[in-house]
């Protein structure tokens, strides 16, 4: 089977989505799955080297938007050597140039909306929400109306995509989603992190990984632990990850005014063996968001036998909450802090009990072998499950 994914960009900064598709590509080609992905990056972007599929850079473009007069016809010729298409994303042309290049064609296509419909959005950004209005109907509304499946991670994703817009249609489908189990030696990586952050090593490590970005959460994390530092004068917070929108630097001035400077650590983006390193070194994971469409960095924090201590919004809470492999709070200062006393107030058997079970839910619900497999039928299905020629 030739699968062909569209997405916007593919630079690492930008999150989940893109990390996915690396993650699940070997996997994929492990059940005879060759995966191509198509962005609307340029041809030379750095990022679109050495990846575990083939990358195309269908770019440059005009905008945020990603316009691009020919973008349909560049699509229609590449799809037309795949079996099936995957959309991610909405809200940006690549979408709706995949519409404009399939609809009416046998070449079926999928659409994964990464929790771009979530309620959220709608109720925190009301002028963004009413220009998608202005657009929705033409668009992106054709998009998921027309395609032979609308994907989602959770049950959970799929409810709350019903609720931004009534003029909804969608063929949906829950397919799961999560990570690959962790590479390499977890001692190693526990060094590597601990020789880049030597003042680190024989505290308690609080973590905080994702974009520094007011929907994560982090400035509630930050109120939180100035709540609780003094409790352990050996507790520590590392906040690592890409500071997209200039917001750190104001966290920095509240975290000084709050006396807590010292107490944290801000590694920057981390990946790799030092990524890993975070992930053995700590003791709690921390994502206090306010939307949050699956939360990969909580499916690998689970991987590692890291307990969580996430929101209620990120998606994949109440499959947390039901294994008892983490705590689930509201997404506010107070249910923040609530979170971190219970955690400091657990015994530590308790936490490594969390922590097992945290293993055993994502070997169960979240490895990536497992989710390829379930999404195989989905795309055997629409392409006649017939059998396919690697080669041809």
């Amino acid at each position: 089977m030739k699968l062909l994914r569209l997405i916007r960009c593919l630079n690492p900064t930008g999150g989940g989505p893109i990390e996915g598709i690396r993650q699940i590509t070997p996997h994929l080609a492990a059940l005879g799955v060759r995966t191509s992905v198509a962005s609307l990056d340029p041809p030379d972007a750095p990022w679109l080297q050495h990846q575990p599929f083939e990358a195309i850079g269908l770019g440059p473009v005009s905008g945020g938007y990603g316009y691009h007069r020919g973008l349909p016809s560049r699509i229609q010729a590449l799809a037309r050597q795949h079996d099936a298409v995957i959309i991610h994303g909405i809200w940006q042309y690549h979408a709706f140039a995949t519409w404009r290049a399939l609809r009416g064609s046998n070449i079926p296509y999928f659409v994964f909306t990464h929790g771009m419909l979530d309620p959220w959005f709608k109720r925190t950004y009301p002028l963004k929400h009413f220009k998608k209005w202005a657009y929705w109907p033409w668009a992106d509304y054709r998009v998921l109306r027309d395609a032979t499946g609308v994907l989602f991670t959770t049950e959970q994703e799929r409810q709350l995509a019903r609720q931004s817009f009534w003029l909804y249609r969608a063929n949906e489908r829950v397919v799961g989603y999560g990570t690959s189990a962790p590479p390499g030696d977890a001692e190693l990586q526990r060094e590597v992190f601990l020789q880049r952050f030597p003042h680190l090593r024989g505290k308690r490590l609080l973590l905080f990984l994702s974009r520094i970005h007011p929907k994560k959460g982090v400035d509630l994390l930050i109120e939180a632990f100035a709540a609780v530092a003094s409790s352990d004068p050996r507790l520590q917070l590392v906040i690592a990850g890409p500071d997209q929108v200039g917001w750190q630097a104001a966290l920095q001035r509240r975290a000084a005014e709050l006396g807590i400077a010292e107490r944290i650590t801000w590694a920057g983006m981390i990946s790799g063996e030092l990524k890993w390193g975070a992930f053995r070194c700590a003791e709690l994971f921390c994502l206090p968001s306010h939307q949050e469409n699956f939360g990969i960095v909580v499916a690998e924090a689970l991987a590692c036998g890291l307990p969580v201590a996430i929101a209620e919004p990120v998606n994949i809470s109440a499959e947390v909450a039901t294994a008892r492999a983490g705590l689930v709070h509201v997404d506010n200062t107070a249910g923040t802090t609530a979170a971190l006393r219970q955690w400091l107030a657990l015994p530590t058997a308790e936490h490594e009990q969390m922590g097992r079970r945290g293993a055993q839910l994502f070997a169960d619900s979240f490895d990536f072998a497992s989710v390829a497999c379930a999404l195989m039928p989905v795309l055997e299905s629409a392409i006649g499950n017939k059998p396919m020629d690697m080669d041809e």
